[in-house]
Protein backbone atom coordinates (compact mmCIF):
# COMPACT_ATOMS: atom_id res chain seq x y z
CA UNK A 1 0.00 0.00 0.00
CA UNK A 2 1.55 2.92 -1.30
CA UNK A 3 1.01 5.92 1.37
CA UNK A 4 3.23 8.70 0.08
CA UNK A 5 5.44 9.16 -3.06
CA UNK A 6 9.18 9.32 -4.45
CA UNK A 7 8.52 6.09 -2.96
CA UNK A 8 12.42 3.47 -2.78
CA UNK A 9 12.85 0.14 -0.95
CA UNK A 10 16.08 -1.91 -0.04
CA UNK A 11 15.53 -5.78 -0.32
CA UNK A 12 17.79 -8.33 -0.94
CA UNK A 13 21.18 -5.89 0.38
CA UNK A 14 20.56 -3.49 -1.98
CA UNK A 15 18.24 -0.04 -2.81
CA UNK A 16 15.73 -0.05 -5.31
CA UNK A 17 13.55 2.54 -6.96
CA UNK A 18 9.90 2.10 -6.62
CA UNK A 19 7.33 0.24 -4.57
CA UNK A 20 8.90 -3.42 -5.56
CA UNK A 21 7.42 -7.03 -4.20
CA UNK A 22 9.09 -8.37 -1.80
CA UNK A 23 7.16 -11.11 -0.21
CA UNK A 24 5.87 -14.52 -1.54
CA UNK A 25 2.21 -15.52 -1.18
CA UNK A 26 3.29 -18.37 0.81
CA UNK A 27 6.24 -17.08 3.20
CA UNK A 28 4.71 -16.96 6.89
CA UNK A 29 4.19 -13.36 7.38
CA UNK A 30 1.75 -12.83 4.23
CA UNK A 31 0.12 -16.08 5.35
CA UNK A 32 -0.37 -15.90 8.66
CA UNK A 33 1.23 -12.41 9.73
CA UNK A 34 4.08 -12.56 11.71
CA UNK A 35 5.17 -8.78 10.15
CA UNK A 36 6.54 -6.07 12.01
CA UNK A 37 7.79 -2.87 11.61
CA UNK A 38 8.59 0.52 12.60
CA UNK A 39 8.30 3.89 11.68
CA UNK A 40 11.07 6.81 11.67
CA UNK A 41 10.81 10.40 10.12
CA UNK A 42 13.13 12.39 8.17
CA UNK A 43 12.47 16.22 8.34
CA UNK A 44 14.71 19.24 7.42
CA UNK A 45 17.28 16.50 6.75
CA UNK A 46 17.36 15.47 10.53
CA UNK A 47 16.50 11.99 11.54
CA UNK A 48 14.84 12.82 14.99
CA UNK A 49 15.04 9.05 17.68
CA UNK A 50 16.02 7.05 14.34
CA UNK A 51 18.34 4.62 16.45
CA UNK A 52 15.46 4.12 18.45
CA UNK A 53 13.22 3.27 16.23
CA UNK A 54 15.57 1.01 14.65
CA UNK A 55 16.29 -0.84 17.31
CA UNK A 56 12.97 -1.12 18.40
CA UNK A 57 12.28 -3.05 15.09
CA UNK A 58 14.45 -5.85 16.06
CA UNK A 59 12.79 -6.11 19.51
CA UNK A 60 9.69 -6.44 17.93
CA UNK A 61 11.00 -8.94 15.67
CA UNK A 62 12.24 -10.82 18.78
CA UNK A 63 8.87 -10.67 20.40
CA UNK A 64 6.93 -12.33 17.27
CA UNK A 65 9.46 -15.21 17.07
CA UNK A 66 11.48 -13.79 14.74
CA UNK A 67 15.38 -13.57 14.55
CA UNK A 68 16.42 -10.00 13.83
CA UNK A 69 18.93 -10.06 10.85
CA UNK A 70 20.31 -6.84 10.93
CA UNK A 71 21.60 -5.00 13.48
CA UNK A 72 20.90 -1.30 14.73
CA UNK A 73 24.25 0.32 13.58
CA UNK A 74 23.94 -1.41 10.01
CA UNK A 75 20.54 -0.39 9.57
CA UNK A 76 21.17 3.07 10.29
CA UNK A 77 23.99 3.10 8.12
CA UNK A 78 21.44 1.56 5.12
CA UNK A 79 18.44 4.06 5.92
CA UNK A 80 21.38 7.01 5.67
CA UNK A 81 22.54 5.70 1.99
CA UNK A 82 18.64 5.27 0.56
CA UNK A 83 17.78 8.77 2.15
CA UNK A 84 20.58 10.61 -0.06
CA UNK A 85 18.40 10.09 -2.87
CA UNK A 86 16.02 12.81 -1.22
CA UNK A 87 16.16 16.77 -0.92
CA UNK A 88 16.43 18.03 2.64
CA UNK A 89 13.00 19.54 1.93
CA UNK A 90 11.33 16.40 1.54
CA UNK A 91 9.48 14.81 4.82
CA UNK A 92 10.57 10.79 4.46
CA UNK A 93 8.89 7.95 6.30
CA UNK A 94 10.99 5.39 7.24
CA UNK A 95 9.59 2.19 7.72
CA UNK A 96 12.19 -0.60 8.50
CA UNK A 97 10.70 -4.12 8.27
CA UNK A 98 10.65 -8.06 9.60
CA UNK A 99 8.57 -11.08 8.43
CA UNK A 100 8.03 -14.39 8.73
CA UNK A 101 9.25 -16.40 5.96
CA UNK A 102 8.64 -20.24 6.93
CA UNK A 103 6.96 -22.11 9.58
CA UNK A 104 6.98 -25.41 12.13
CA UNK A 105 5.70 -28.84 11.36
CA UNK A 106 2.30 -26.98 12.20
CA UNK A 107 2.87 -23.93 9.97
CA UNK A 108 1.57 -21.61 12.96
CA UNK A 109 4.72 -21.10 14.84
CA UNK A 110 7.53 -18.96 12.44
CA UNK A 111 11.11 -20.54 12.36
CA UNK A 112 13.26 -18.01 13.70
CA UNK A 113 16.04 -19.25 11.67
CA UNK A 114 14.52 -17.26 8.21
CA UNK A 115 13.37 -13.58 8.38
CA UNK A 116 12.40 -11.16 5.94
CA UNK A 117 14.06 -8.05 6.31
CA UNK A 118 13.26 -4.87 3.88
CA UNK A 119 12.84 -0.50 4.45
CA UNK A 120 10.64 1.61 2.52
CA UNK A 121 10.81 5.04 2.47
CA UNK A 122 8.44 6.90 1.30
CA UNK A 123 7.90 11.20 0.91
CA UNK A 124 5.25 11.94 2.88
CA UNK A 125 4.54 15.73 3.95
CA UNK A 126 4.20 16.60 7.39
CA UNK A 127 1.01 17.93 8.57
CA UNK A 128 0.33 21.40 8.78
CA UNK A 129 0.63 23.18 12.42
CA UNK A 130 -3.38 24.24 11.81
CA UNK A 131 -3.97 20.24 11.77
CA UNK A 132 -6.01 19.03 14.52
CA UNK A 133 -8.60 16.37 15.05
CA UNK A 134 -11.62 14.87 17.36
CA UNK A 135 -12.10 12.07 19.22
CA UNK A 136 -14.96 9.16 20.00
CA UNK A 137 -15.16 6.34 21.82
CA UNK A 138 -15.33 3.06 20.77
CA UNK A 139 -16.60 -0.55 21.73
CA UNK A 140 -13.43 -1.86 21.00
CA UNK A 141 -10.39 -2.16 23.39
CA UNK A 142 -6.51 -2.55 23.56
CA UNK A 143 -5.52 -6.49 24.14
CA UNK A 144 -3.45 -7.48 26.96
CA UNK A 145 -0.19 -9.15 26.15
CA UNK A 146 -2.40 -12.58 27.09
CA UNK A 147 -4.36 -11.84 24.00
CA UNK A 148 -2.11 -10.42 21.59
CA UNK A 149 1.62 -9.72 20.85
CA UNK A 150 0.99 -6.09 21.98
CA UNK A 151 4.92 -5.97 22.91
CA UNK A 152 5.80 -5.36 19.36
CA UNK A 153 4.79 -2.71 16.56
CA UNK A 154 3.13 -5.93 14.70
CA UNK A 155 1.14 -5.56 11.56
CA UNK A 156 -1.61 -8.20 13.21
CA UNK A 157 -2.76 -5.20 15.96
CA UNK A 158 -3.77 -2.91 13.42
CA UNK A 159 -7.13 -4.86 12.39
CA UNK A 160 -8.37 -3.56 15.57
CA UNK A 161 -7.18 -0.33 15.10
CA UNK A 162 -8.98 -0.17 11.72
CA UNK A 163 -12.05 -1.00 13.20
CA UNK A 164 -11.72 1.42 16.26
CA UNK A 165 -11.51 3.84 13.26
CA UNK A 166 -14.26 3.10 11.39
CA UNK A 167 -16.49 3.62 14.06
CA UNK A 168 -15.06 6.91 14.99
CA UNK A 169 -15.50 8.10 11.33
CA UNK A 170 -19.20 6.53 11.05
CA UNK A 171 -19.79 8.95 14.10
CA UNK A 172 -18.54 11.59 12.50
CA UNK A 173 -15.18 12.14 14.49
CA UNK A 174 -11.20 11.58 12.94
CA UNK A 175 -10.39 8.97 15.76
CA UNK A 176 -11.19 7.12 18.68
CA UNK A 177 -10.20 7.37 22.58
CA UNK A 178 -9.51 4.22 23.28
CA UNK A 179 -10.22 2.19 26.94
CA UNK A 180 -7.45 -1.04 27.73
CA UNK A 181 -9.47 -4.04 29.03
CA UNK A 182 -10.79 -3.07 32.13
CA UNK A 183 -11.60 0.29 30.94
CA UNK A 184 -9.12 2.85 31.63
CA UNK A 185 -7.96 5.50 28.71
CA UNK A 186 -5.56 3.93 27.33
CA UNK A 187 -4.21 5.72 23.76
CA UNK A 188 -6.22 6.68 20.74
CA UNK A 189 -6.49 4.30 17.63
CA UNK A 190 -3.20 5.82 16.20
CA UNK A 191 -1.31 7.09 18.59
CA UNK A 192 -0.47 7.91 22.58
CA UNK A 193 -2.99 10.65 24.00
CA UNK A 194 -2.26 13.64 26.30
CA UNK A 195 -4.28 15.93 28.34
CA UNK A 196 -4.16 18.89 30.60
CA UNK A 197 -5.01 20.39 33.11
CA UNK A 198 -4.66 23.06 35.41
CA UNK A 199 -1.26 23.61 33.51
CA UNK A 200 -0.26 20.13 34.21
CA UNK A 201 0.23 16.81 32.12
CA UNK A 202 -1.11 13.72 32.25
CA UNK A 203 -0.80 10.52 30.22
CA UNK A 204 -2.00 6.95 30.74
CA UNK A 205 0.37 5.44 32.36
CA UNK A 206 2.20 2.56 30.36
CA UNK A 207 0.19 -1.00 31.64
CA UNK A 208 1.15 -3.37 29.26
CA UNK A 209 -1.66 -3.58 26.77
CA UNK A 210 -0.39 -0.32 24.28
CA UNK A 211 2.72 0.48 23.19
CA UNK A 212 4.49 3.83 24.73
CA UNK A 213 5.75 5.27 21.97
CA UNK A 214 9.63 6.61 21.35
CA UNK A 215 7.78 10.19 20.34
CA UNK A 216 5.64 10.39 23.72
CA UNK A 217 8.87 9.50 25.43
CA UNK A 218 10.19 12.61 23.66
CA UNK A 219 7.98 14.71 24.65
CA UNK A 220 8.11 13.42 28.24
CA UNK A 221 11.65 14.03 28.46
CA UNK A 222 11.41 17.91 27.03
CA UNK A 223 8.37 18.81 29.18
CA UNK A 224 10.21 17.38 32.44
CA UNK A 225 13.38 19.27 31.05
CA UNK A 226 11.24 22.54 30.43
CA UNK A 227 10.16 22.38 34.10
CA UNK A 228 6.58 21.24 33.52
CA UNK A 229 4.99 18.83 35.95
CA UNK A 230 3.83 15.51 34.52
CA UNK A 231 2.23 12.62 35.72
CA UNK A 232 2.17 8.90 33.77
CA UNK A 233 -0.88 7.57 35.60
CA UNK A 234 -4.57 6.05 35.67
CA UNK A 235 -6.95 8.09 33.67
CA UNK A 236 -10.37 7.49 32.93
CA UNK A 237 -12.70 9.08 30.38
CA UNK A 238 -14.16 11.36 32.72
CA UNK A 239 -10.72 12.95 32.96
CA UNK A 240 -10.78 13.66 29.57
CA UNK A 241 -14.16 15.40 29.82
CA UNK A 242 -12.35 17.80 32.49
CA UNK A 243 -9.23 18.35 30.49
CA UNK A 244 -8.28 21.92 29.30
CA UNK A 245 -6.30 20.66 26.30
CA UNK A 246 -5.43 17.45 24.76
CA UNK A 247 -2.97 16.12 22.30
CA UNK A 248 -1.80 13.27 20.41
CA UNK A 249 1.48 12.00 20.45
CA UNK A 250 3.19 9.79 17.07
CA UNK A 251 5.84 9.35 14.83
CA UNK A 252 4.06 10.34 11.44
CA UNK A 253 3.08 14.03 12.64
CA UNK A 254 4.72 14.04 16.05
CA UNK A 255 2.22 16.05 18.14
CA UNK A 256 -1.62 16.92 16.69
CA UNK A 257 -4.11 18.91 18.76
CA UNK A 258 -7.24 17.43 19.88
CA UNK A 259 -10.40 19.77 19.54
CA UNK A 260 -13.24 18.01 20.25
CA UNK A 261 -14.06 14.49 22.73
CA UNK A 262 -17.48 13.53 21.77
CA UNK A 263 -20.05 16.75 22.89
CA UNK A 264 -16.53 18.01 24.72
CA UNK A 265 -14.80 21.07 22.84
CA UNK A 266 -11.36 22.00 24.15
CA UNK A 267 -9.22 24.91 22.32
CA UNK A 268 -5.65 24.42 21.20
CA UNK A 269 -3.31 25.83 23.97
CA UNK A 270 -0.41 26.66 25.88
CA UNK A 271 0.53 23.66 26.91
CA UNK A 272 -0.12 21.99 23.42
CA UNK A 273 2.12 24.58 21.37
CA UNK A 274 4.79 24.46 24.25
CA UNK A 275 5.05 20.96 23.58
CA UNK A 276 5.47 21.10 19.74
CA UNK A 277 7.80 23.99 20.29
CA UNK A 278 10.19 21.92 22.29
CA UNK A 279 10.07 19.08 20.15
CA UNK A 280 11.32 21.16 17.05
CA UNK A 281 13.55 22.78 19.05
CA UNK A 282 14.69 19.41 20.33
CA UNK A 283 15.09 17.98 16.62
CA UNK A 284 17.04 20.80 14.84
CA UNK A 285 19.85 19.83 17.20
CA UNK A 286 19.66 15.89 17.28
CA UNK A 287 20.17 13.96 13.74
CA UNK A 288 19.42 10.29 15.45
Amino acid sequence: MATGTDIRTYFNGQWHDGDIMIMRAADHGAWLGSGVFDGARMVNGRTPDLRAHCARVNRSAKAMMLQPTVTTDAMLEIIADGLAAYTLDQAVYIRPMYWGIDGDATAIVPTPDKTGFAICLEAIPMAPETASVTLTRTRFRRPVLEDAVVDAKAGCLYPNNARMLAEARAKGFNNALVADAIGNVAETATSNVFMTRDGEVFTPVANGTFLAGITRARHLANMRADGMKVHECVLSFDDFNDADEVFLSGNMNKITPVTAFDARQYQVGPVTRRVRELYWDWAALNQE
